[in-house]
């Protein structure tokens, strides 16, 4: 299965200078853990955090679960050292590189060269390595479109709120929360809908960024809901104990699943042996269009380990 189409649901990040969470980061139950090099480490602790990251891609993580590292920005000093000794010493268990902080589509040419020259010297499989990129300020939600399609390696796009935030001189201190004295609705919608239509418009995953206040379940699942309601895949969590209900979140109930397996096969039947285009199912006309809304959720329910209960048609 391509990275590309691989659960995200829940994308935990660990900080890669704290050796006891890189540890603990092997038993969660998160669809992607995230060894992170970036904004969680201190500058005078980047290499030091870089070794210790190298050693835990060696550790016996779970095969069904995708490992990536969130390397430094294209332009900061430590990206390129980040990128070699994290690839070349992956083992082959690494499945993507993070790239923070995207502004434009010559970061990730950047990374998808270089990953490209480590994986002849190393001798890897070409192209194994993904790329996830994050949009974090205005020039890159402003290039989304452009950044997308910038490397046959991309598996997904990330809005990354913090950042954009302050790029946009938002009056909050609340990561991933509405601003308090914001009266327009969702303050969040135009680029999680930019980010979402440049995502699939290249056959990638949205993911959201993080919600910061590990305390307030009530408002992490709000804005979970919003976000997967929106088409979103998964989001990033930034403490174990959001990993739960993000995953609920994004993954469908048992009655929404078990319709949309029932809305394909009724229009395959009306299709292949009655030859018709549009059947009545449960006193609604379903069509194909309606069996593309099936497609999707009946995917993200299989995803999640839903089966077809016994009690559906």
């Amino acid at each position: 299965m391509r990275s590309a189409d691989r659960p995200r649901r829940t994308c935990l990040t660990v900080p890669g200078s704290s050796e006891r969470f890189l540890a603990k980061a092997v038993q969660m139950a998160a669809d992607e853990v995230i060894l992170d090099l970036e904004d969680s480490v201190a500058p005078g602790a980047k290499e030091q955090a870089r070794e210790l990251v190298v050693a835990a891609l060696a550790g016996r993580w779970p095969e069904g679960r995708l490992l990536a590292v969130r390397v430094n920005g294209a332009v900061s000093p430590w990206a390129y050292r980040d990128v070699i000794d994290v690839a070349e010493h992956s083992g082959g268990r690494l499945d993507a590189i993070v790239l923070p902080k995207v502004s434009g589509p010559g970061h990730v040419v950047w990374l998808d060269l270089l990953l490209g020259q480590i994986e002849q010297a190393a001798d890897l499989e070409p192209g194994r390595l993904a790329i996830e990129a994050q949009i974090e300020d205005a020039a890159g939600l402003a290039a989304v479109e452009q950044i997308a399609t910038a490397s046959p390696r991309l598996a997904a796009l990330i809005f990354g709120p913090a950042d954009f935030m302050a790029s946009l001189g938002m009056r909050s201190l609340r990561i991933g929360a509405q601003p308090e004295d914001y009266a327009g609705g969702d303050a969040f919608h135009y680029p999680l809908m930019k980010i979402l239509v440049a995502a699939r418009s290249a056959g990638l995953q949205a993911i959201d960024g993080p919600y910061a206040a590990i305390g307030d379940i009530g408002g992490l699942r709000a804005a979970s809901a919003s976000a997967a309601a929106l088409g979103y895949d998964g989001k990033w969590v930034v403490h174990p104990d959001q990993i739960a209900p993000v995953n609920a979140a994004f993954s469908p109930s048992q009655e929404d699943y078990d319709r949309a397996e029932s809305i394909l096969d009724a229009y395959e039947h009306a299709t292949e042996v009655q030859r018709r285009g549009a059947v009545m199912l449960g006193g609604e006309m379903i069509d194909e269009a309606s069996r593309k809304l099936a497609l999707t959720l009946a995917a993200r329910g299989r995803a999640a380990g839903l089966t077809r209960s016994s009690a559906a048609p």
